[in-house]
């Protein structure tokens, strides 16, 4: 499975960003290639402990049934699925600004390593290792980039 601590893995979500443009078209959901970078940097937010949200109730319900279905390297994140209570970016973004804060929120990760990691729950999975973190925010940002085809 690829995860943020592999350089090559960091390059190619890099290399990736970089085919995106302000118009390029989605395959699903509603933001713009803008909005999504912008998302994916809250995602590294939360990772590396700045955000805090608390655990959702469905979450504590079901995450940790979820988690291992999840967590298999085999199964992307599904199309559509619900986001962290105010982790929606509804306003009109600069995608080279927000392709930049991205990139600098995944250098800062990868070089924070292991100990960089939040101890903070996830809102819906509850704890994550470092290696669940980096695992988890490789599939969010992938993710995304495939919601635009690149």
């Amino acid at each position: 499975m690829k995860t943020l601590w592999q350089p090559d893995s960091v390059q190619e979500l890099k290399d990736r960003m970089s085919q995106l443009r302000p118009d390029t078209p989605r395959l699903w959901g509603k933001m713009t290639p803008a909005q999504a970078m912008a998302h994916c940097t809250i995602g590294m937010e939360l990772a590396c402990g700045d955000r805090r949200p608390p655990r959702m109730l469905i979450g504590r319900l079901i995450g940790g049934l979820i988690k291992p279905k999840a967590f298999q390297p085999s199964e992307p994140m599904r199309r559509n699925s619900p986001t962290i209570p105010g982790f929606q970016v509804a306003d009109d973004r600069d995608l080279p600004a927000e392709c930049e804060k991205l990139g600098r929120a995944i250098d800062r990760f990868f070089a924070a390593g292991p100990s960089g990691c939040t101890n903070h729950p996830h809102s819906f999975f509850g704890h994550l290792t470092p290696d669940e973190w980096s695992m988890w925010m490789y599939k969010h940002i992938d993710h995304h980039l495939q919601q635009f085809g690149v």
